[in-house]
């Protein structure tokens, strides 16, 4: 599956719902309806790139398997589609 690049991967949680929290980390938190979930992962602020084991654990804290966490920050999944996916699967218990 390869590598990514942070930006990219950054541009890719924002343009799906995630709202950037500044920390040691970058945070990424998954919003509904301007409401924090329970869906988080971070980026490092010193890496550059993303190799496959950092990807993968990034994927879980998503609730997400690799190819479609590869399929969220590169765009063919929707966040309507991620929504209603985490819903099925029940991470965000409670959300509209």
């Amino acid at each position: 599956m390869g590598a990514k690049k942070t930006k990219d991967i950054a541009r890719g949680l924002t343009s799906k719902g995630f709202q950037q929290h500044h920390s040691h980390h970058e945070m990424y938190w998954f919003c509904i309806g301007g409401k924090k979930t329970s869906i988080r992962t971070r980026i490092s602020h010193s890496a550059s790139e993303y190799g496959d084991n950092l990807l993968a654990q990034m994927a879980r804290q998503v609730q997400l398997s690799r190819q479609e966490f590869d399929d969220l920050v590169e765009c063919p999944l929707t966040q309507e589609a991620y929504a209603e996916l985490l819903r099925k699967r029940d991470p965000i218990r409670g959300q509209p």
